[in-house]
């Protein structure tokens, strides 16, 4: 599938930001770890959460969903080896590696696939299983047995997977687990306190140690997805590469603090209100700045790509710095077939040079991020441009071409 765009047309109006992709799908995982009803809402219609769904429904869970809101019980599972087509459709899947373990003691699981962005090993996750008393057999896939789950002490190491991963095997464990250097990350957050509101036992959320003293049993509770950061940040910065005024509402602040303060340094007005943001009009010539990625609460990485975009249209060269995937800038040679002046360092770093009058073009996604930061591209651009390889697109984003073209952009989907 592709989009066809006509770009270089004014902006303006209200979005809203959907639930997060990156919160909601350890949520319906930990769904597995209790035979009581949950329900979630604010739940994005994306392909991801269909797929996830789809997993739940084939391990045996009973699945009821309704426009933004998902019930899941998971009375009976049938099997503790989730369909390995579907677990090679993203790589969230491998957070059903915690919560199979926890809930059966065992796991069977292909490798889990997803995005073309760099080697992503498992090894934090694997070593933290083990010490908790799992068993691993297999090379091919991923084959885990552990006759009790126990405490231990373990060591995250920043990783947000293998943080939740700990979190969901941890709260069925006898006796306590200590997690070290957890990952600080809005959704492993809202994942603990919907584990919280399951009957979990956890200390220390929002710190880098988490303490878990396990429980015999999780009841069923019901609780929000959290407004996606990665799509409020997405959304202000296709107002500001368009110089375009638009409000982004479901908007949490306390998110967003280096989004707005790298906003700021690059010369993008804007203003808050109470659960949303602004984007004004530019008075003046945007300014390059230093695009670094890093832990939480610093620059998420997922988005570098949406920044890139927006640095093609400020005075100067920014210097992009992704330190965390190798293979996060290769939407940049996209970039430059829409005439971005774009200087490529190492596999981490890149400079890019504006502001620069993209043209239209032909250009393909590679992965959910970059699908979307083409698409903004596309949309800044002069004349028709195509976008191919969209399905990368709706696995992270809602709708997205409907939710556009509200604002004024002309977007049409072909097969």
């Amino acid at each position: 599938m592709k989009f066809i765009v006509e770009g270089g047309r004014p902006l303006a109006g209200r979005i809203r930001v959907s639930g997060s992709k990156n919160a909601v799908l350890p949520m319906l995982a930990a769904t597995l770890l209790t035979r009581h009803r949950c329900v979630i809402t604010d739940v994005p219609d994306i392909v991801d959460v269909r797929n996830f769904l789809k997993i739940l429904t084939d391990l045996g869970c009973s699945v009821k969903t309704r426009p933004g809101k998902v019930e899941v019980a998971a009375e009976n599972l049938r099997t503790f080896r989730p369909d390995p087509v579907l677990v090679g459709s993203m790589r969230a899947s491998v957070v059903l590696l915690g919560a199979l373990l926890g809930r059966s003691r065992q796991v069977d699981l292909s490798f889990p696939g997803g995005d073309l962005i760099g080697a992503r090993p498992i090894d934090v996750h694997l070593r933290a299983f083990s010490q908790m008393g799992a068993v691993a057999n297999g090379q091919s896939r991923l084959r885990l047995k552990a006759k009790r789950l126990n405490g231990a002490e373990v060591f995250a190491e920043s990783s947000v997977t293998g943080t939740e991963n700990m979190i969901l095997a941890g709260v069925l464990a006898t006796g306590t687990t200590v997690i070290k250097l957890a990952a600080l990350e809005p959704h492993v957050l809202s994942l603990c306190k919907f584990l919280k509101k399951m009957g979990a036992r956890i200390s220390g959320i929002g710190t880098h140690t988490l303490v878990i003293r396990g429980v015999k049993n999780l009841h069923g509770a019901t609780s929000s997805v959290i407004p996606d950061m990665i799509e409020a940040g997405t959304f202000a910065l296709l107002a500001a590469a368009t110089k375009s005024q638009i409000t982004i509402t479901n908007v949490d602040h306390s998110q967003m603090d280096a989004v707005y303060h790298k906003m700021s340094e690059m010369g993008v007005r804007f203003s808050l209100a109470k659960d949303s943001l602004t984007i004004l009009k530019p008075k003046s010539s945007y300014r390059a700045g230093a695009i670094r990625t890093g832990l939480y609460p610093n620059l998420a990485t997922d988005l570098q790509p949406p920044f890139g975009v927006f640095a093609t249209q400020c005075r100067g060269t920014s210097v992009v710095h992704d330190w965390i995937w190798e293979g996060r800038l290769g939407y940049l040679a996209e970039l430059k077939k829409l005439g971005a002046r774009v200087r490529l360092i190492d596999t981490h770093r890149a400079e890019i040079t504006g502001p620069v009058g993209l043209k239209s073009g032909n250009i393909r996604s590679s992965d959910i991020r970059a699908g979307m930061t083409l698409l903004i591209a596309a949309i800044v651009a002069r004349g028709k441009s195509v976008v191919r390889d969209i399905h990368h697109i709706d696995r992270g984003y809602e709708k997205i071409e409907q939710r556009l073209s509200k604002l004024g952009a002309k977007i049409t989907r072909q097969v």
